[in-house]
């Protein structure tokens, strides 16, 4: 394993450094904005900017790294993404930070499309699994790393200056790499169209997941905090969701394999809708609530590559990548909409009406799935092994990719 991993150590060493800086972002805004007494709406408009930055910046980064190469526009992004993230430090002015937020969209966007890309071209079809597996693991794990950085130092300016620290030390390993860059390769089409026809639970379920999971982001933190939490304790409750999405996507997976998928969806909406409902009458009992989001995560994080899982079997190979890109676009459309909406409800009902949030969402989801089911029984295009899979840009799906496709004959054949 370590020898199909070499050729890309650089790149998965830079993606830890940058995910463990992204991480502790990821909860160092909202709690920065909570001290500066932003309302529950104008917190969840941050989330919903950065989401908005990410969606333009899908777009517009392409060219961007046709012009000038990977390597550079690596640097350039992690350059960018590190003065934004200092800018923060020097003032809480709303306006300014949710311009700050549409940035690092832009810019974070960019830089896990390079990664994601150049890993899919460093990795042959013999250890492209193995590979996308560690990458997972390097994320979520990075990501709940980061979320302990909060314990450093409770001064904004510092924490902000470690997040920035980390991105421009993601760009050491890259920078010193002697792996040949790949030359940069076409962005899918959407086609939306095709997706609700072809799979449209995988289409219903992205939306909703984005709605809750854009909220789970930006507000999860604010949320623990208004319950009585700590500073410190808020990162090992993030950490604890993110952790829990990390152990239990493999095992709920693998049983999807084996079931009709909206049947499984279905299933997991619902457990998680009671999950949702157990932690708002748990409030902030700290053990019970650790215990409690712990769940949460592993149930839901695992509704998009159930959603991606489904997809794939009721779409043809060459209608792959333009269909999971447009998942991706319907997800992060709801990622948008999700904190602005959840956010509205905190600000007028308080912190208990985001669970009641994820609650809703998820027994909607529940319902849908198990209706699609009683109006069409059908049977996959072709199989396909359940795979976790990362919410970040159309590049991972290359990296998803069977590493087979069926020939002519109905026999795999090299892909």
């Amino acid at each position: 394993m370590l020898r199909m991993l070499r050729p890309v150590a650089s790149l998965l060493t830079g993606t830890a450094l940058l995910l463990v800086g992204v991480g502790l972002l990821n909860t160092l805004i909202p709690l920065r904005g909570l001290a500066a007494d932003y309302s529950g709406t104008l917190l969840g408009g941050l989330t919903s900017a950065y989401y908005a930055g990410y969606f333009v910046g899908t777009f517009a980064m392409p060219p961007l790294v046709r012009r000038i190469g990977h390597i550079r526009a690596f640097a350039f992004c992690a350059a960018c993404t590190a003065c934004v993230v200092l800018l923060h430090a020097l003032g809480s002015n709303p306006v300014v930070w949710l311009l700050l937020r549409l940035l690092t969209g832009i810019t974070l966007v960019g830089l896990y499309a390079i990664i994601e890309s150049w890993l899919n071209t460093q990795s042959d079809t013999g250890t492209r699994g193995t590979v996308f597996a560690t990458y997972m693991v390097v994320n979520l794990c990075a990501l709940a790393l980061g979320q302990q950085l909060l314990r450093i130092d409770d001064q904004a300016f510092v924490l902000f200056t470690v997040v920035a620290l980390a991105v421009c030390a993601a760009t050491l390993p890259v920078l010193l790499t002697r792996q040949a860059q790949p030359q940069p390769q076409a962005t899918p089409k959407l086609q939306l169209g095709l997706l609700f026809k072809a799979a449209p639970t995988a289409g219903a379920g992205a939306l909703l997941s984005g709605l809750a999971m854009g909220a789970f982001w930006g507000l999860l933190p604010v949320y623990a905090h208004r319950v009585g939490f700590d500073t410190t304790t808020v990162g090992t409750y993030m950490s604890a969701a993110i952790l829990g999405g990390a152990a239990l996507q493999w095992p709920i997976g693998r049983l999807s394999d084996h079931r009709d998928r909206r049947i499984v969806l279905a299933g997991v909406a619902a457990a998680t809708t009671l999950i949702a409902l157990a932690a708002l009458a748990v409030g902030g009992r700290e053990w019970p609530a650790l215990a409690l989001v712990f769940l949460f995560g592993g149930m839901a994080f695992a509704v998009y590559p159930v959603v991606v899982a489904h997809l794939v079997e009721h779409v043809t190979t060459e209608n792959l990548l333009a269909a999971s890109s447009s998942v991706l676009l319907v997800y992060g459309v709801g990622s948008a909409l999700g904190p602005l909406a959840a956010g509205a409800l905190m600000s007028a009902t308080g912190a208990w009406a985001l669970f009641a949030w994820f609650a809703g969402i998820h027994a909607l989801l529940a319902g849908y799935a198990l209706y699609r089911c009683g109006v069409l029984q059908r049977q996959p295009v072709r199989e396909r092994k359940f795979r976790p899979m990362v919410r970040t840009t159309p590049a991972a799906m290359r990296l998803l990719r069977a590493r087979t496709v069926p020939r002519e004959d109905g026999q795999p054949g090299p892909a």
